[in-house]
């Protein structure tokens, strides 16, 4: 997608209107592809097709991941006083000024070696190891392992890559699926705090919630601020969200997700130096999940509403699972999710709707 600008003869264009322009035709590009993880997911097990122009739009966008990542640990490094190699610091001006692609451009060569290069840097590798203090990006190791496909002229996007590249979640989108013989509308809201306020109306007559937990998330600070810690931060919303008059005889569902990422971090990242009270061993990942899912489940014990509503803490590994009682409520269906493995999310999406 894109559009034209005209000017009046004699009429001077300055370096900001066209940094402006450049700026809208991005935001609408990037209209069209802003979506959650679960959502693609969706659309996938249910057989609801990408367009050419949404792939396309999928293809611009990872290259502007892997930019925009990069520019991320950049800035990440500046905090944390750390330097890119001599040979390195002319990439860094490169890709401080990358463009964005445009319909069906190649992604330019120039920018092959540098990201390359920079990636492999040893400072950068530092600054990656320390992400959790930068909220960075967490797709940046699948896209750069995989800099030679991605580079390649004929190079067509395949559905990890259609999952895991990101773009900022704003506003309201809505999907509909076919669940056997019933019609379910997914309303996907912007996680960012600035987003939340618009959340509200968006929940009139809903039948359920799913709410997404990131496991890996107990270490990192929030994007919009580096002082807040994303766990936290989610338990707040879990709690007064299960004390909202406004969904208190709604279904809540919810997804404790990037299990993979958490299973990853928890031998190098102990949960104590962030939730003292935890007191399970350091690098226990079972002790880990089970911990974090007792924090939610007696965060929605409080809201004393078990006989109104129905509680589901979503908790499938990948060889087994189990049920358990919230409060003496509901049947309760615990799971923990890896939100880029579709067919994890298709077996726990069909106990969903059961």
């Amino acid at each position: 997608m894109g559009s034209c600008m005209s000017t009046p003869r004699g009429v001077e264009v300055t370096e900001i209107d066209k940094q402006r322009h450049r700026e809208a035709e991005k935001q609408l590009r990037e209209a069209k592809v802003k979506m959650a993880t679960q959502v693609k997911q969706m659309r996938l097990i249910h057989k609801l097709p990408f367009s050419p122009q949404e792939i396309e739009s999928f293809r611009q966008l990872v290259f502007e991941n892997l930019t925009r990542g990069m520019k991320y640990l950049l800035d990440a490094m500046e905090d944390m006083e750390l330097k890119v190699a001599e040979e390195n610091i002319p990439h860094v001006d490169l890709i401080e000024n990358a463009p964005d692609l445009r319909d069906s451009e190649p992604f330019p060569m120039p920018y092959f070696e540098p990201l390359k290069s920079l990636w492999e840097d040893t400072n950068v590798q530092k600054a990656w190891e320390r992400g959790n203090e930068a909220a960075l990006p967490e797709n940046l190791l699948y896209f750069f392992s995989s800099l030679d496909r991605l580079f390649d002229p004929e190079y067509i996007p395949v559905e990890q890559d259609i999952i895991r590249c990101r773009a900022r979640t704003i506003g309201i989108t809505e999907t509909t699926f076919e669940l056997r013989d019933h019609q379910m509308l997914m309303v996907d809201v912007g996680g960012q705090k600035s987003e939340r306020r618009k959340w509200i109306h968006c929940f009139q007559d809903v039948t359920s919630i799913l709410f997404l937990v990131s496991l890996s998330g107990y270490d990192q600070c929030l994007v919009e601020d580096r002082d807040a810690n994303q766990m936290q931060d989610a338990m707040t919303i879990w709690d007064s969200i299960c004390h909202s008059q406004w969904f208190k005889s709604t279904s809540i569902i919810l997804f404790l997700n990037k299990n993979d990422l958490f299973e990853k971090k928890i031998p190098t990242s102990d949960i104590k130096n962030f939730f003292p009270d935890f007191d399970g061993e350091s690098g226990d990942i079972r002790a880990g999940r089970d911990y974090f899912k007792r924090r939610f489940a007696k965060l929605a014990q409080k809201a004393g509403r078990s006989k109104e509503r129905e509680i589901y803490i979503q908790y499938a590994a990948v060889l087994f699972s189990w049920s358990h009682q919230i409060d003496s409520g509901p049947f309760s269906l615990s799971s923990i999710t890896t939100a880029t493995d579709t067919a994890m999310l298709r077996v726990v999406m069909a106990a969903v709707e059961e």
